[in-house]
Order: structure tokens, then sequence, then C-alpha cells
């Protein structure tokens, strides 16, 4: 009966060890989430910023040019062919 208690300890022993071992990778993986959601919304907070800064609405078309830039450039041009 000794020994059927004693494999029954060593036996409870290593599920115990095992299950601390577990509980900590367990924090450190929750830990890691937590960081990486962390990182992931100011990521999104950033982006959503740029979206709806006024810089973001005068951003470059596909053409290349914005319509600021054209009608400067226009501007320009039309008054140097005056000065000529």
């Amino acid at each position: 009966m000794d020994r059927v208690n004693s494999n029954l300890y060593l036996q409870n022993l290593c599920i115990m060890e095992a299950n601390e071992r577990l509980r900590r990778k367990a924090q450190q993986l929750d830990q890691e989430n937590k960081q990486l959601l962390a990182e992931l919304k100011l990521k999104q907070q950033q982006q959503q910023y740029v979206a709806n800064s006024p810089a973001s609405s005068q951003a470059l078309p596909p053409g290349g040019a914005s319509a600021a830039s054209l009608k400067t450039a226009a501007a320009s041009m039309s008054g140097k062919r005056q000065t000529k």
C-alpha cells in the first residue's frame, strides 16, 4: 500500500510541475498577445488619423500632380506669357 501511495504521490508531483510550467507559458503567451493587440490598435489609430487628416485629401491622384499644383503651374505660366 505504501508503494502505491508513493507512486501516486510522484505522479501527482509531476502533474503539478507540468501544470506550473503550462501556467507560466500561458501567462507569457497572454502577455505577448496583449502587447501585439496594443501594437495593432496603435497602427490602426495611426492609419485612421492619416486617412482623416486634411493632407490626405490633397494626396496626389494616380495621374501624378494634384489639382492645386496644376492650378499654381497654370497661373505661373500665364503670368510668364504676359511679361514676354
